[in-house]
């Protein structure tokens, strides 16, 4: 049913459909998917597949249709799809909790249902803590260019653009240090670390409630890469300081980054830990939010006031943890598909250094990315990245860059042959500019 006075100009979207991050006036309409299969999203058009070289947002782990989370999703479905979690516990959420309370080393789990809300989590936990230890903070440290969700607390820390301005006057102020992006043959590297190492001192000068970042890669912020041994300087001074460090493994957790969880590569662990999207396996929503015991112990109290009074309807659902627990399945048996794939990408991209408009080529495990300079503006809003997009569909690769940032983030089980052909059809594209 059309909806009345409709001012979509383009009648092929849908009437009643509303897509993310999407300005239909300006957009091409949704396609539409039938099925996916492992690294491919096949469409209405019979002749049309796609490689889903982006892993659908960064959720899609496995690929899609997995047959092993899919049958444990099936299985749990026979035995238990929802309680509340306030009053009863399962078994696929006492497994899920005790192995990434081994993996992570931190010994409480929080349940949510999303990166955004699991980051909300971290940040409310982290200041009650303080509270209930009576102690008042109120400073929040960020880093330049983070994106950390899209609801208030999460929208709060992230940097403060066009995404959100208009809801500016409502957001808490947050502190920020510069983000010292890095990348292959980047001379400069030291310095902008040694500037944003001696901004983050200077901060945390005042008692500060937490420091937030995702370690070794920026995601929607525009695949900015860092060194592990900056992050690592980073939480030592944030324990030197008395501080708390809160990572958002959201987009890196799970192989993304070349170790099960990007902060290993660092040595180091959070205070807290936010994670989500390859959770699941990209099957079910789910977010987790992970802290030291220590924290914990600050809400255990007769008083209600030290309460941690947050919770979701769908708090640890069975069939999540489900999907959860067969994704790490696969993940332990077959480590080497994460291990390994930065040597896959960095294979590919010595064919591209080259190209005269192509800078900062950047790796970090399963990600990499690269900018395009060709003049214009930078950042999300270039044009040329929605051109990029609907040339490599047109031949087949789904991609979707940020800007004049292009990034291939593929499942872990795409193909050598997928993966050659992901590269030779940006290249092909980027030749022709």
């Amino acid at each position: 049913m059309k909806p009345l006075d409709s001012k979509t100009p383009n009648q092929d979207w849908h009437p009643n459909i509303w897509p993310p991050f999407t300005q239909v006036n300006k957009s091409k309409p949704q396609i539409e998917v039938t099925h996916g299969k492992d690294a491919l999203l096949f469409t209405k058009n019979p002749k049309k597949e796609l490689i889903d070289a982006i892993s659908s947002w960064w959720v899609t782990l496995h690929g899609h249709s997995n047959e092993y989370i899919a049958d444990a999703i099936f299985n749990q479905s026979k035995k238990l799809e929802q309680v509340i979690f306030a009053d009863f516990l399962h078994p696929q959420a006492k497994k899920l909790a005790e192995r990434l309370s081994e993996l992570t080393k931190l010994e409480r789990l929080f349940f949510s249902d999303n990166g955004s809300t699991a980051v909300e989590v971290a940040l409310k936990i982290a200041f009650q803590s303080w509270q209930n230890k009576g102690e008042t903070r109120t400073q929040i440290v960020a880093f330049d260019g983070a994106y950390h969700g899209d609801t208030f607390g999460a929208m709060a820390l992230g940097e403060r653009n066009i995404f959100n301005e208009n809801f500016d006057n409502l957001m808490f102020p947050v502190r920020r240090v510069p983000w010292p992006s890095t990348w292959i043959n980047d001379e400069e590297v030291e310095n902008k670390e040694n500037e944003a190492i001696q901004k983050l001192e200077t901060l945390l000068k005042t008692p500060t409630v937490a420091v937030i970042l995702e370690p070794l890669v920026q995601g929607a912020g525009g695949m900015n890469m860092v060194r592990p041994q900056f992050i690592k300087r980073v939480s030592e001074i944030i324990k030197n300081n008395n501080s708390l460090l809160i990572a958002d493994e959201v987009l890196t957790g799970f192989g993304r980054c070349g170790s099960l969880f990007a902060f290993q590569k660092a040595k180091i662990i959070p205070d807290l830990i936010s994670i989500s999207k390859g959770l699941t396996g990209g099957f079910l929503p789910m977010g987790i939010t992970l802290c030291k015991e220590k924290i914990f112990q600050s809400f255990v109290d007769d008083s209600p006031r030290k309460t941690f009074w947050h919770g979701h309807s769908f708090t640890a659902n069975p069939l999540g943890c489900a999907a959860a627990n067969a994704s790490l399945d696969l993940l332990e048996k077959e480590p080497h598909k994460y291990l390994s794939f930065e040597e896959k990408h960095l294979s590919h991209l010595i064919k591209f250094k080259n190209l005269h408009h192509i800078k900062k080529i950047r790796v970090s495990g399963t990600i990499a990315a690269f900018d395009l300079d060709i003049g214009n503006k930078k950042g999300y809003f270039n044009n040329i990245g929605k051109e990029i997009k609907s040339l490599a569909m047109e031949q087949g690769l789904f991609i979707r860059p940020l800007g004049n940032v292009i990034y291939l983030l593929p499942p872990l089980c795409i193909t050598d042959d997928q993966l050659e052909k992901s590269y030779w059809i940006i290249r092909q594209i980027l030749e022709n500019l």
